[in-house]
């Protein structure tokens, strides 16, 4: 394989020039950084409360289902079979 002096040069170059911008990149990265870590914490805060809701409405619906919440109906259980 030959040794290709642009490409060398060019890559030289790259590095130097990113070695010079991080300083000044790093706040943007930060700031970029934060809002994902933002976001996350929102996306995890909804999805916990509509996991809490959800679980909510199914403990609800086992109660009626176990007849431990709605006594107002008869229970049917308690109904002579002639009747």
């Amino acid at each position: 394989m030959r040794f290709h002096l642009p490409s060398y040069l060019f890559g030289v170059a790259t590095g130097a020039g990113g070695a010079a911008l991080a300083p000044r990149l790093r706040p943007i990265a930060l700031e970029i950084a934060t809002g994902c870590y933002r976001f996350a914490d929102v996306v995890m805060v909804r999805f916990a409360r509509s996991r809490e809701n959800v679980s909510d409405l199914l403990a609800e619906a086992r109660a009626r289902a176990r007849d431990k919440i709605g006594r107002g109906r008869p229970d049917l259980r308690s109904v002579p079979e002639g009747a």
